[in-house]
């Protein structure tokens, strides 16, 4: 990207009253983010949610100051910045409707990767939350997933301490610039995770840790993941938020279940309870729903099912059936097949015990 269209993105960052969505509707009007600073009030004025005040406030030199500052800060501080418009941008994050238009990078993550999963919970994690990422990590490492956290107290830092320990890389999501490190207490870890994994943030440097960016941090972190993972929660939290923001993004969301007289265990109880997130008990529930293979097993189990699995003609019907379809629900595919529905379970359940198909969500099936 041109020095002068990355000037005027952070530029456009910085004026009050222009976010992240309507910055990219003055893009898409104007044609790049360099037009928007030249363009005339009046065809500004055409797009939706752009007042006069804040019109206004794009001639502001102060703006224009602030971000010669930021830029030496990232020039000396070697920080990768990786623009909404940039190839580089997280794919996943991009679908978001909320997506930041800029995001600030120390390390050597590739966040293009597919296996990123987001791991929080409470500050005050207990015991029982400690031994629950301990399993979880000795059996998350063969899959070599990103992990992805807050930096925060709890959770957040043991599931970044625990993927350095097991050489997985991990990246903290800031809720301030990459001028300073919150809680301090972390700046270790910080530190060592750019060896393998690193810090993300969409706030310029001298941006403070206030509460309401914390909520903004929240849906990167939740945007970025494949899945979000919730280990422990009181009743409210800012983890429950990012379990939230997961749904509304059709992620996968998945909540460890504890004790109903555990505090610490209400909110992921909560989740389950109301089908906002799946039982997380083990790994293995993990990979089953996201469909994880581990990487040196794949070509292996495929040419098992070639050389071992033998189907009978109902079983060869609806799986040719799924395999051209798609994922159907249960009473589509009795249809289509002319099989009765009790047969037809019946079928599936004999191709998901030979690893040829799985459940979804809502009766839909289809097929490995």
């Amino acid at each position: 990207m041109k020095e002068e269209e990355l000037f005027h993105l952070l530029a456009l960052q910085q004026v009050e009253g222009i976010g992240d969505v309507s910055a990219r509707k003055l893009i898409s009007h104007c044609g790049n983010a360099t037009n928007v600073f030249k363009e005339k009030k009046q065809n500004l004025l055409k797009v939706s949610g752009i007042g006069r005040s804040t019109i206004d406030r794009l001639n502001d030199a102060t703006i224009f100051k602030r971000v010669e500052e930021e830029i030496s800060f990232i020039e000396s501080n070697e920080i990768d910045v990786v623009t909404f418009y940039d190839s580089r941008f997280p794919q996943r994050l991009k679908h978001c409707f909320d997506a930041p238009l800029v995001l600030f990078k120390k390390g050597n993550v590739n966040l293009s990767e597919q296996k990123i999963i987001s791991i929080v919970g409470t500050r005050k994690m207990t015991a029982y939350g400690k031994k629950v990422l301990d399993d979880l990590f000795e059996n998350l490492t063969p899959f070599k997933p990103i992990i992805v956290s807050g930096l925060a107290y709890g959770v957040d830092i043991y599931a970044h301490q625990l993927a350095m320990k097991h050489d997985l890389q991990t990246v903290g999501v800031l809720a301030h610039g990459l001028d300073r490190i919150y809680p301090a207490v972390h700046k270790k870890e910080a530190f060592n995770m750019q060896k393998n994994g690193g810090l993300l943030t969409e706030f310029c440097s001298r941006t403070r840790p206030d509460r309401e960016n914390f909520v903004k941090r929240n849906r990167i972190v939740a945007g970025i993941s494949q899945a979000t993972l919730l280990i422990e929660s009181a009743i409210k939290g800012g983890s429950l938020i990012t379990a939230d923001i997961a749904n509304s993004y059709n992620r996968d969301v998945f909540a460890v279940p504890g004790r109903i007289s555990d505090e610490f265990s209400i909110g992921c109880n909560n989740l389950i309870k109301t089908n906002r997130a799946s039982v997380l008990t083990s790994v293995k529930d993990l990979v089953y729903i996201l469909n994880w293979e581990k990487e040196n097993q794949t070509a292996e189990k495929v040419v098992q099912k070639k050389l071992f699995v033998e189907l009978n003609d109902h079983e060869t019907t609806i799986y040719n059936y799924l395999l051209k379809e798609g994922k159907q629900q249960l009473d589509v595919i009795a249809l289509h097949c002319n099989f009765p529905i009790h047969k037809t379970a019946s079928v599936l359940l004999n191709l998901e015990l030979k690893s040829l198909s799985r459940p979804l969500p809502g009766k839909f099936f289809e097929a490995i």
